[in-house]
């Protein structure tokens, strides 16, 4: 009897302990819930910024290096994520700490006259690439049989009524559900079955060629990969989110899971070309003919996966290039934005985002387009507009009066500083290219 009251309390006790394991199992989860669920809510401006930057032209971009360089220039790719990550990063710090766009910081800080220049100078870049965006998602439906003079006039009203009839709140969840579209890139990897042992070693395999296409080109990819109206969105974004310095973390954590994300997408679409085009020594200019020349040597669902990954990317810049632009002229004016207002409630903003899609669409629609010369045009302003956007912002951050405690630490100030010179020596070299393009050809 005395055993079984002993066997009795033995298991009292060790269902006592398995409860009080499952209670503090339960304050763990509980405790960790609430910084997923900040994190998810703060998700958004980091990875819809670095995504759009993957757009039409940034597709053609990298496609036209796996043909042409195959897998040479996969190196490039670990200094983009330090870099696009640093200038993302920068600029949402800016916007939680200020609760100010970048418009309105430059206006207050460096005046009308510098403001105007580059508010100027964003429009015509940015009204000349919305171009080029309504172009690519007419390439990649016309693919699918679809004439532009329907896919056209339909995506740009429905990026008009997302934008102008949504709050902010959905328009954030369609563009990150439309950033999930360029997985359809891993995919068309997959299916060109790359030499994943060579792609391994040539990321972690610097080297240059001192010849005046391959520095062009790597000027070409880093161009892309980082312009002015990402930084514009990102900071703006995250003001209008209203993030606070509190939880900052998760949106840091959302710029450089964005960074990542964008670069990794970035890395397929060099593997999918370079493994079945530069094998077969095929030169493209376009997504487009990217997508159908991989028909033939990948099979039919590696093409219709390109042009999904092109109509998606497409559509995401073709809503977050004029929302960049609206935003900032705002800012710039003084003018009540956001994309959660009415029509009466911020006129000018909305008015502008309104023009700017209405003009790309048209502009897209008409036959004879020389797409290419107003692509160089854009080219040769946004080369122009980053060295004096990332001078100003490493300028702003560093401003105690303005950031107080959060400016940039002594490593990362560095760095920065060491990635503006770059970048702004190579788009100077670009322009030079571009505008004398005989320069280079020997």
């Amino acid at each position: 009897m005395s055993e079984q009251k002993a066997d009795g309390r033995g298991a009292g006790r060790r269902l006592l302990r398995r409860g009080a394991q499952g209670v503090s199992q339960v304050r763990r989860t509980v405790a960790r819930r609430p910084r997923l669920l900040l994190y998810l809510a703060v998700l958004g401006p980091g990875v819809i910024a670095a995504s759009a930057g993957n757009d039409a032209g940034g597709i053609a971009t990298f496609a036209s290096v796996g043909a042409d360089r195959g897998y040479t220039l996969l190196w490039i790719l670990i200094p983009l994520i330090l870099s696009l990550g640093m200038v993302q990063e920068m600029c949402a710090r800016m916007g939680a700490v200020t609760g100010k766009g970048l418009s309105d910081l430059i206006r207050e800080r460096f005046g009308v006259r510098w403001t105007a220049f580059i508010m100027v100078a964003l429009l015509i870049a940015n009204g000349g690439v919305t171009v080029s965006e309504f172009v690519g998602i007419a390439a990649a439906m016309e693919l699918r049989g679809i004439a532009r003079y329907f896919s056209v006039p339909i995506a740009a009203m429905a990026i008009w009524w997302l934008v102008v009839k949504g709050s902010y709140q959905r328009v954030e969840r369609v563009f990150l559900a439309m950033s999930l579209v360029f997985l359809a890139y891993v995919v068309s990897a997959f299916m060109a079955h790359p030499p994943w042992g060579t792609d391994a070693k040539e990321i972690v395999h610097p080297h240059f060629e001192l010849t005046s296409a391959y520095l062009f080109t790597l000027v070409a990819v880093i161009g892309t990969t980082i312009s002015p109206y990402m930084q514009v969105f990102v900071q703006s974004s995250v003001v209008e989110k209203g993030v606070r310095v509190e939880n900052y973390l998760f949106t840091r954590a959302d710029v450089w899971v964005g960074t990542v994300f964008a670069i990794v997408i970035v890395f397929f679409i060099v593997v999918s070309t370079a493994a079945t085009l530069n094998v077969r020594g095929e030169h493209i200019e376009t997504a487009a003919q990217a997508a159908r020349a991989l028909k033939p040597l990948a099979g039919p669902y590696a093409e219709m996966l390109f042009a999904i990954g092109l109509f998606g990317a497409s559509m995401l810049a073709a809503g977050v290039l004029p929302l960049a632009t609206a935003y900032s002229i705002s800012e710039a004016l003084g003018f009540e934005k956001g994309v959660s207002s009415s029509f009466r409630e911020a006129p000018i903003f909305l008015g502008i985002f309104t023009f700017l899609v209405a003009l790309g669409a048209l502009i897209a629609v008409m036959p004879g387009l020389p797409l290419i010369r107003v692509l160089i045009v854009t080219q040769v302003i946004n080369g122009l507009l980053l060295p004096v956007v990332l001078i100003a912002i490493l300028r702003l951050v560093n401003n105690r009066e303005l950031m107080g405690a959060h400016v940039n630490g002594p490593v990362f100030n560095i760095a920065a500083w060491l990635t503006t010179v770059v970048v702004s020596a190579l788009s100077f070299l670009l322009i030079v290219a571009t505008v004398f393009p005989g320069l280079f050809s020997h």
